[in-house]
């Protein structure tokens, strides 16, 4: 082989190097947490991506589940200032909240405090990646809320095991700096076929159902969200119609609110949102903060 063949396969044999080297799992970098205050976790790159603008409404605007937000603020507030708090599972009724609340409760919080905190997301699919971004976490001089919206299990999903042993039940336990907030349609995190099936199937029926439950009482705070009244869901539309300057008769703001939740089948705060947008669409009004 003469010498310009042994140069041209040196030189393939670089490039086949370095493809091969971006295959595999590239370095995590130390994230810069001044960048902002919300960031999303993303388990590929190993990274903690800002975001700039964050989608949220303010904690005023969200209504008819006062109780549940107060004693969300306050375990929020509690952590921010470096005293005990509990994770805590937003479960029930879906559009009631649940998710805008959390990040609601967390602008407050830095609004007021002078403890700012960090919110991030984590995906549902990420959870098992749990222990790798504590890990990057737990070294750090702030305190974050981590938060995974629509959180839930299906069949032969083991990855709640990552959760559990993250949340409380590890070697090295939660990070002291570090919180965790879920938002569920359901309670115990899990189908209810899935846990009838560890029961009818499992030698010790008892102990196969505690192991699938025991993960949401990882969570000292269960608060609950159920479909609200006609009540709430006119205060929820009439907040958003004053927050947002809308030109309209409030006779006619309820009567259409009104038919809006009929030909939807029920009321939330979500149906009372997407009234809100179409009804600022039709008297070409902006939705601006």
């Amino acid at each position: 082989m003469n010498e310009t063949n042994l140069e041209d396969l040196g030189s393939k044999l670089d490039r086949l190097i370095a493809a091969i080297e971006r295959l595999g799992p590239q370095p995590s970098t130390a994230p810069d947490f001044t960048q902002a205050e919300c960031f999303v976790w993303s388990a590929e790159k190993t990274a903690l991506d800002p975001v700039p603008n964050v989608n949220r409404v303010d904690i005023g605007l969200i209504k008819g589940v006062d109780h549940v937000r107060d004693i969300l603020v306050d375990n929020t507030d509690r952590f921010a200032r470096g005293l005990p708090a509990n994770n805590v599972l937003l479960w029930g009724a879906r559009g009631m909240g649940k998710s805008s609340l959390v990040k609601a409760a967390h602008a407050a919080i830095n609004h007021a405090s002078d403890h700012p905190l960090k919110l991030i997301e984590i995906h549902r699919e990420d959870i098992d990646t749990l222990p790798k971004l504590l890990g990057m976490l737990k070294t750090s001089d702030a305190r974050f809320i981590l938060f995974c919206d629509d959180l839930s299990f299906d069949h032969d999903d083991t990855s709640y095991k990552s959760l559990k042993a993250a949340l409380e039940g590890g070697v090295e336990g939660r990070p002291d700096n570090v919180i965790f907030y879920a938002t569920s349609n359901r309670r115990h995190l899990l189908p209810r076929d899935m846990i009838d099936n560890e029961r009818s199937t499992a030698i010790n029926p008892g102990e196969a159902v505690e192991e699938k439950v025991s993960l949401s009482d990882r969570f000292g705070l269960w608060l609950g969200f159920h479909k609200c009244t006609q009540d709430d869901y006119l205060a929820m539309v009439q907040g958003y119609a004053e927050h947002y300057k809308l030109d309209v008769d409030a006779d006619r703001l309820v009567a259409e609110a009104l038919e809006w939740a009929t030909t939807r089948g029920g009321r939330s705060g979500r149906v009372a949102w997407q009234f809100v947008q179409d009804l600022a669409g039709r008297l070409n009004q902006q939705l601006k903060n």
